[in-house]
């Protein structure tokens, strides 16, 4: 089982991005943060690792529990996270 993945096919295998090709667009505009850092659609994603999207206005915070081998739904593979930055 793989440690890692690229974060633009882990946000299309979880289903939180519909399309590979939109969730490189997004990350490549900025919008992706992993653990607090801007990620590029080429940074890896591992077990426990926060992501940050901020999507039209919108913010989703999510915890990896796994990684996916096959595309599946968002379920059991990430924890979704209060949206506010615990200070």
């Amino acid at each position: 089982m793989a440690g890692h993945l690229r974060i633009d096919l882990f946000l299309k295998m979880s289903r939180l991005i519909k399309r590979r090709s939109l969730a490189k667009e997004i990350c490549d505009a900025g919008c992706v943060q992993i653990n607090g850092r801007v990620a590029k659609a080429g940074a890896l994603v591992q077990v426990d690792d926060v992501l940050t999207m901020d999507i039209r206005d919108r913010l989703l915070r999510v915890r990896v529990l796994r990684i996916p081998q096959r595309i599946e739904g968002p379920e059991g593979v990430v924890e979704v996270l209060p949206g506010e930055v615990e200070e």
